[in-house]
């Protein structure tokens, strides 16, 4: 796949069809931010322990960061979507007359995930957290960019003319 000055995201598996990495229960979304990008020993120090008590039909979990108290849960992915973990795509380095743009921008799929859990300091997790509403604007989304239908029109025109 050549990776010009367009962005490209490759989603099929690399390695020859090898599975990706499924990293299920562990891609978590803290209320922090962390300035460093590198490897490091995560589980050796933050460790989430179910609770056991549920609320609105989210089970909770417990954790320490940095001495601070985490409430989290661990939500699915939406039906129809998936998540992925992408980086950047090695491409072999080419002659400078080879180069018809500038720098690539090509992506590929390293892991992916079925599932994150998001965490809270100080609240316990709710439907009302922004990071769970966020999720509903995908079903929103769906409905606002369907295609209208014949039998659609027709519908809300009989639905207008009983207004009248």
């Amino acid at each position: 796949m050549m990776c010009e000055e367009s962005t490209i995201i490759d989603l099929r598996q690399s390695d020859g069809g090898a599975d990706l990495v499924d990293l299920g229960g562990k891609v978590h979304q803290l209320p922090c931010a962390i300035k460093y990008d590198g490897p490091s020993s995560v589980s050796q120090y933050f460790k989430p322990k179910p609770t056991g008590i549920e609320v609105e039909g989210l089970e909770l979990q417990e954790a320490y960061f940095r001495g601070r108290k985490l409430q989290g849960t661990t939500i699915p992915i939406p039906q129809g979507y998936s998540g992925f973990v992408v980086g950047k795509k090695n491409i072999p380095k080419r002659k400078a007359s080879d180069m018809s743009g500038g720098n690539s921008n090509c992506w590929e799929v390293n892991a992916k995930f079925p599932n994150v859990t998001y965490w809270n300091h100080d609240i316990v997790p709710s439907d009302d957290d922004a990071f769970l509403r966020s999720f509903h604007w995908l079903s929103v989304a769906k409905v606002l960019h369907k295609p209208v239908t014949a039998e659609d029109l027709f519908s809300a025109s009989i639905a207008l003319q009983k207004m009248d």
